[in-house]
């Protein structure tokens, strides 16, 4: 017997003796997925640019399933205007009237965003983001502390 390592793999009755080497798309079949095997390095320079086209590939899902916040400051380009999206929708699911009004406020002074002069149109776009507008959020509650 020489050397070489031999391996065995079992797989529906069939014995596989040797290198085993798998080419075109697998497709787990309890799933219906692709499997995607890793056999690279980590940090290799193909797993950077894979990153990279990842983040893209998630701004343009994410671009394509939700429309971005209305009020994003126009000299922004599209993965800052991004960030402002989550980072509002973050802040009206999770605060109070009063937050949020300080936040957008501090928004605008910093160029970020914009807000329009009636109350009434920014709610709605607030409430298209995830703001409740049960008791507490309503619309007088929430003009009271706009652009203040």
């Amino acid at each position: 017997m020489d050397n070489k390592t031999t391996k065995r793999f079992g797989a529906f009755g069939i014995m596989f003796t040797g290198d085993v080497k798998i080419n075109g798309p697998m497709i787990d079949i309890h799933d219906n997925e692709h499997v995607h095997l890793n056999t690279e390095k980590m940090g290799s320079p193909v797993d950077q640019k894979r990153d990279s086209s990842e983040k893209q590939t998630s701004s343009q899902q994410q671009s394509c399933s939700e429309e971005m916040f209305k009020y994003v400051h126009p000299s922004l380009d599209d993965e800052e205007g991004w960030k402002i999206h989550n980072e509002v929708k973050r802040l009206v699911k999770r605060q109070g009237i009063q937050e949020i009004c300080q936040y957008l406020n501090n928004l605008v002074l910093e160029k970020k965003i914009f807000l329009p002069n009636m109350p009434s149109v920014a709610y709605v776009e607030l409430v298209r983001m995830g703001m409740p507008d049960e008791e507490g959020f309503t619309l007088k509650t929430f003009m009271k502390y706009y652009r203040k």
